[in-house]
C-alpha cells in the first residue's frame, strides 16, 4: 500500500543558506516489496530527480537541462531528512553549470553536477529516432509481480514489450528490457519524472541470471536530447530500452534510452554498478 506519492517525495522544504530538505520515505526503497524498506536504500532514480529539482528550484535556472551526473557516495537512510545544497558554478551566455551535495547529518550521500543550455537554431541530426511499438498493442496485464519487485516500482505503470524478463528471462541472449512507462500519478512528462523513470527498473543484468547478484549504483549520467515538455507525452507515457553492456570484474555497466510516442529520442543514460563481493564458502 502506497503511503507517499511521487509528488510528495519530490516536495522540498527550504532550509538555511539556500539548502533544501527532502523526506526519505520507505515507499521509495530499492529493496523488494516482500521485505521491509530497510532491506534496501532510497532509490537512485529518486535521488537523481531530487537533485535536478533542487538545482532548478534553488538556482532559478531557466534554460533546459542538458545533462545530469550523480555519484552515489554512501547509501542514504530512511527516517532522516536528506539535505540538498545546490550551488551555481557558472552562468554563461551559452551554458550554465551547477553542482549539488546531499547529506544526512555530517555524512555525504551523493554528489551531482548539471549542465543547462538554451536551444540554438541550426542543422539537427537525430539518428536515434525510432518509433516504438504502439502502446495499445501491448498486453496491459504484463506488469511486475512477485517478491523481487522493488518498492519504487509501485509508483510506475509498465507496459512491457515481450517482458518482463527479470530472473533469467534473457539467459543466453542480450540482457535487454523494452517497456513503456509512466509515473503512477499520471503526471505529464517533465524533468523530474523522466529522471525517475530512466532508472525505474531492476538492473538489466537481473534478466540474464535466475539468481542475480546484489549490486549498488555508483555512477549515473543522463543526457537529455530534446527539451522535456508535457507536449511530448501529455499523458506521461514514454518508451524505454534498458541494456546491459558489460558484467564482470566486480562491475556492471548499463545503457538506457527513452523515446516519445512519435519516436523522438528524449534522453540516454549510462549507469555503473558495483557488484557485491562473492563470499567464499567456509571450510569445514
Amino acid at each position: 500500500m502506497i503511503q507517499q506519492t511521487l509528488a510528495q517525495s519530490l516536495t522540498l522544504a527550504p532550509g538555511a543558506d539556500g539548502s533544501f530538505d527532502a523526506d526519505m520515505h520507505g515507499d521509495f526503497s530499492n529493496g523488494p516489496v516482500s521485505a521491509p524498506p530497510e532491506a534496501g536504500f532510497p532509490f537512485g532514480g529518486l535521488l537523481a530527480a531530487l537533485s535536478a529539482t533542487a538545482m532548478r528550484q534553488g538556482l532559478a535556472i531557466e534554460a533546459p537541462l542538458r545533462s545530469l551526473s550523480v555519484q552515489y557516495l554512501a547509501a542514504a537512510r530512511f527516517g532522516a531528512p536528506l539535505r540538498l545544497r545546490p550551488r551555481l558554478l557558472r552562468d554563461g551566455r551559452a551554458a550554465a553549470f551547477a553542482t549539488l551535495e546531499a547529506s544526512q547529518g555530517d555524512r555525504l550521500t551523493h554528489h551531482a553536477t548539471a549542465t543547462y543550455g538554451a536551444n540554438v537554431p541550426g542543422e539537427h541530426l537525430a539518428p536515434l529516432t525510432a518509433p516504438p511499438p504502439p502502446l495499445a498493442s501491448l498486453d496491459a496485464s504484463r506488469q511486475l509481480h512477485g517478491p523481487m519487485v522493488p518498492r519504487f516500482a509501485q509508483h510506475v505503470d509498465y507496459r512491457f514489450d515481450g517482458g518482463p524478463y527479470i530472473l533469467g528471462g534473457n539467459a543466453g541472449r542480450a540482457a535487454v528490457e523494452r517497456v513503456w512507462m509512466r509515473t503512477g500519478d499520471d503526471r505529464p512528462l517533465d524533468e523530474p519524472s523522466l529522471c525517475y523513470l530512466l532508472d525505474a527498473i531492476y538492473p538489466p543484468a537481473w534478466t540474464a541470471f535466475q539468481r542475480p547478484a546484489a549490486m549498488a549504483s555508483v555512477d549515473l549520467r543522463y543526457d537529455f536530447l530534446t527539451d522535456v515538455t508535457p507536449a511530448l507525452a501529455p499523458d506521461g507515457w514514454a518508451f524505454f530500452e534498458f541494456r546491459m553492456l558489460d558484467y564482470g570484474i566486480g562491475w556492471t555497466v548499463d545503457d538506457a534510452t527513452a523515446w516519445a510516442a512519435d519516436g523522438t529520442p528524449l534522453a540516454v543514460a549510462r549507469q555503473r554498478r558495483r557488484l557485491a563481493p562473492i563470499r567464499s564458502p567456509r571450510s569445514a
